[in-house]
């Protein structure tokens, strides 16, 4: 694919090598395929430049989505309340679409709930409480959303840590790990039997997103750390983070090929939004405004980081378009690793058994092998 604007790629490196990533030079000149990244990436984020679906960097998601009717469609966001998951729940609501936002600070959904509806009081917005860290919030969720009665053709993954210092979650897992990956794989794997039947039954095409990051390129050497996720000893807040989008790619590269295998009518696609300062950066906070005050060029207001994700989404362009990753809404080529069928099936294993041991009941309808 000849087009490529990775917008944090050069962020990226900037606030690894500030924040004690001392090997980030060396890992970042050593990296062919890296460097050409930052090199397109640079270019189209200064220029502009539109790629192969008339879109680019500069794109707004209600541009991207203008004259597209969604009032047929039902959609899950995590993490609805603010920044790019905000964006997306009103301009998905301003094309017709129901909007479930699940949510852990029910006050910030409020505020957003009724900052949608000040806009457009025709809007459909429902809150549900959702901690994506807690197998049991995730559960409870789901419960929630089924004694809704209403159909699903969206599931949009977006909400997500970064950067945090080590903890673990209340299911004993790495907390950047448990939230922007297994949270997501457990709630996507619960809420699929209802999006096939959906997609079945209204003969519309499902769409499964997870918001991933251009950060899926830093990551440990083997790429996900199966025999040590939890282990303190080798932690990094940023190659962890860098791993759970590296999970996120990998995830829907799978379950897009599982789906493909069954002829089930649902894509399921990763996105890269772009670099926008929201309060995923409330662990680098200071750094990043110092940061992107010389670099202002390199980063996207939240209508334009929205974008890509709106255009996943809804655009009739991407009927049929699957297991594929997106970027300034065009496709891209992720790292390698990303593109890992072996390494996708391996995580898939490895997440199931990690949900099952967690879990006293086998939500996900899988035999524990263990």
């Amino acid at each position: 694919v000849p087009y490529y604007s990775p917008t944090s790629l050069f962020l990226l490196r900037l606030s690894l090598s500030h924040t004690g990533c001392c090997e980030t030079d060396l890992w970042i000149s050593s990296n062919k395929e890296t460097t050409n990244l930052v090199k397109m990436g640079i270019y189209s984020l200064i220029t502009g430049r539109r790629g192969p679906s008339g879109f680019g960097s500069a794109s707004t998601a209600e541009e991207v989505t203008k004259g597209i009717d969604a009032t047929h469609l039902t959609a899950i966001i995590t993490g609805g309340t603010g920044g790019i998951g905000m964006e997306t729940a009103r301009v998905l609501t301003k094309r017709g679409a129901h909007v479930v936002i699940g949510a852990r600070n029910m006050g910030a959904a409020e505020n957003a709930k009724a900052e949608i509806l000040r806009q457009n009081a025709n809007a459909r917005v429902t809150l549900l409480y959702l901690d994506l860290s807690s197998f049991k919030s995730i559960k409870a969720f789901v419960n929630d959303f089924h004694a809704l009665h209403l159909p699903l053709n969206l599931l949009i993954n977006n909400a997500g840590l970064m950067f945090c210092p080590y903890q673990l979650s209340d299911d004993g897992i790495e907390l950047q790990f448990a939230t922007n990956h297994i949270g997501h794989f457990l709630l996507t794997n619960l809420l699929l039997d209802t999006m096939k039947t959906t997609a079945k039954t209204s003969g519309v095409e499902g769409r499964i997103l997870n918001i991933s990051s251009i950060a899926h390129i830093y990551t440990y050497q083997e790429g996900i750390q199966f025999d040590s996720i939890n282990d303190i000893s080798c932690y990094s807040d940023k190659k962890s983070y860098g791993q759970s989008k590296l999970a996120n790619i990998l995830h829907a590269n799978e379950l897009s090929r599982q789906l493909q295998e069954e002829g089930v009518n649902i894509t399921v696609n990763s996105v890269h939004p772009g670099l926008i300062l929201t309060n995923l950066f409330q662990h680098t906070a200071l750094l990043m405004r110092f940061l992107k005050f010389f670099s202002f060029y390199l980063w996207k207001n939240i209508p334009q980081g929205a974008a890509t994700t709106c255009y996943v989404a809804l655009h009739p362009s991407l009927k049929g378009v699957t297991g594929k990753y997106f970027a300034d809404c065009n496709e891209v080529n992720p790292t390698k690793l990303a593109r890992d069928d072996t390494l996708a099936q391996n995580l898939w294993d490895f997440s199931v058994k990690l949900t099952n041991s967690v879990s006293k009941k086998n939500y996900l309808g899988f035999e524990d092998a263990s």
